[in-house]
């Protein structure tokens, strides 16, 4: 049964897409974050700006890389959650899947 399903065109689709998406999203992580490392070790002089007191250009970077990592890996939950998991469960269910 397992076979059938995951030999199913359906079910190859529906692998493609979600090879897709999570590319996608891991090539912008790793943007966002190595863009940040590259910064921290050429612009030290742009992160050491004071914005206001003690707070320099480098800690709303610092933690809006913290929070785009949490936005796409809420993007993809979404996306699995409400996208993939119910053609899976329509596969199963077409070819009398467990």
């Amino acid at each position: 049964m397992k076979e059938r399903i995951l030999n199913s065109p359906e079910f190859r689709m529906i692998v493609r897409s979600k090879n897709a998406i999570s590319i996608i999203l891991t090539v912008l992580e790793l943007f966002i974050f190595f863009g940040f490392i590259i910064l921290l070790a050429y612009g030290k002089e742009f992160l050491n700006q004071k914005i206001y007191g003690p707070i320099t250009v480098g800690i709303p970077i610092g933690i809006g890389v913290i929070v785009l990592s949490w936005i796409l890996t809420g993007i993809y939950v979404a996306w699995a959650n409400k996208s993939y998991d119910e053609k899976v469960a329509s596969v199963r269910e077409k070819l009398g899947g467990e």
